[in-house]
């Protein structure tokens, strides 16, 4: 039976998980992306999430709320700074789960995870204008100017050569 079970204990002691998940935020907020097995993943979109919704107001209060969790001022320090301007419009979802297969060892499902507005993958390519067709009329006209400088090039050619050779 799974009375009272919440959320995945990971088979590890109570202080064991919270030092992990506290670990394993650090290493995302500094480095924007891990790889690690699906639960583990699945575990700590809910440990991070709510600290980066912290992060959007920047006070004291929040700030040791956050180091209470992260135990690491440089991790706090990139959150409040640069994580916090690259989130300020989201309204939430701030991490991306990926899968990517199984491990080799022991067949473990494994993941990327990472924030959302780091990817320089997904989403962030420029949009590319549409190409605006032409009728054929329209080329035409274009095409008879170019054909005038083209005429007009070889007289130039000659006035060029008669005034260097003199």
């Amino acid at each position: 039976m799974r009375h009272g079970k919440k959320f995945n204990h990971l088979g590890r002691t109570p202080s064991h998980r919270k030092a992990m998940l506290s670990n394993m935020a650090v290493s995302l907020i500094m480095h924007k992306r891990i790889n690690t097995t699906l639960a583990k993943a699945k575990e700590l979109r809910k440990y991070v999430e709510p600290l980066v919704t912290r992060c959007k107001v920047d006070s004291t209060h929040n700030r040791r709320t956050v180091f209470s969790y992260l135990k690491d001022k440089h991790a706090v320090t990139e959150l409040f700074r640069e994580v916090s301007v690259k989130i300020a419009d989201r309204p939430g979802g701030y991490t991306r789960i990926i899968k990517t297969g199984n491990r080799l060892g022991d067949n473990a499902s494994m993941a990327m995870i990472e924030l959302v507005d780091y990817n320089d993958l997904y989403g962030n390519e420029p949009k590319k204008s549409k190409s605006t067709r032409r009728s054929k009329k329209a080329v035409a006209v274009e095409a008879e100017p170019a054909a005038e400088v083209a005429t007009e090039s070889p007289a130039d050619a000659k006035e060029t050569t008669e005034e260097n050779a003199e």
